[in-house]
């Protein structure tokens, strides 16, 4: 069985800036800083942000399943502004998922805003397809909010 979900958020910070952030691993430190008792701890296994990077996410205590995943980023494309996981180890791979792949793509709205659109593609097993309901775009989502939050903040405390 293959599924996709698809959710867009408007932030009110210009895609180049979104970018920035998005395609670097600056955005790890900021889900730590912004998000670690939603999202859970980033840290940085192998790698400098590039494809190849390996990271892991540890997530909090009291979440249900497994404590951590491990993702890496199999695209990181600056001209269409998307950046591309897959999870490793851990996470949705440990309850049966084959194939459980994020993209986050960071496209312009006009010149002070954006959209966000955080998508799951996965396959599982046609005899797992209840765990299919599990997955959800919702914690890139909430980090897109709370990043386009931070960053409106800190644009417009410069001006």
């Amino acid at each position: 069985m293959r599924g996709h979900l698809s959710q867009d958020s408007v932030v009110e910070v210009p895609a180049a800036v979104m970018w920035d952030v998005y395609r670097s691993l600056q955005l790890g430190k900021l889900a730590d800083e912004l998000l670690g008792d939603v999202v859970g701890k980033v840290q940085v296994v192998q790698g400098d942000g590039g494809v190849g990077t390996i990271v892991k996410v540890t997530f909090p205590p009291g979440t249900p399943g497994p404590g951590y995943m491990k993702e890496m980023f199999t695209i990181i494309d600056d001209e269409i502004r998307l950046k591309e996981g897959e999870t490793i180890e851990g996470g949705f791979k440990d309850v049966g998922f084959d194939v459980y792949r994020t993209r986050l793509q960071i496209i312009e709205k006009d010149a002070d805003s954006s959209i966000v659109r955080s998508s799951v593609d996965y396959e599982i097993d046609d005899k797992l397809q209840e765990m299919a309901s599990q997955a959800t775009t919702k914690p890139m989502e909430v980090l897109a909010e709370a990043v386009g939050k931070y960053l409106k903040e800190k644009l417009n405390s410069t001006k």
